[in-house]
């Protein structure tokens, strides 16, 4: 398995994980009072845009040939951290 393999790879199990974290975030919403409801959402929205980003960097980094993967990796990372801290940032909004 190639370096790119290995690192789509990592990065397709951090989504699903993600996404289970906002559908743990949405069951969560709908046993919350009206209030609550309302920055529940406002939270999953701001994480799914995250995600989406994250998935169309991936996406890019499937095509992108072997060689060239690498300059796709950098913006990749940047996606990576900034999606970690929106999640950490909204479980702890939220607990």
């Amino acid at each position: 398995m190639s370096d790119k393999e290995a690192y789509e790879r990592k990065l397709e199990a951090k989504l699903e994980e993600w996404q289970a974290d906002i559908d743990k975030l949405r069951a969560q919403a709908k046993e919350a009072g009206a209030d609550a409801q309302i920055r529940y959402q406002q939270q999953i929205d701001e994480l799914r845009k995250y995600r989406d980003d994250m998935e169309a960097r991936l996406a890019e980094m499937r095509e992108a040939q072997s060689a060239a993967w690498t300059d796709i990796k950098g913006g990749v990372d940047k996606a990576w951290d900034d999606m970690s801290k929106a999640m950490k940032d909204a479980w702890k909004r939220l607990s």
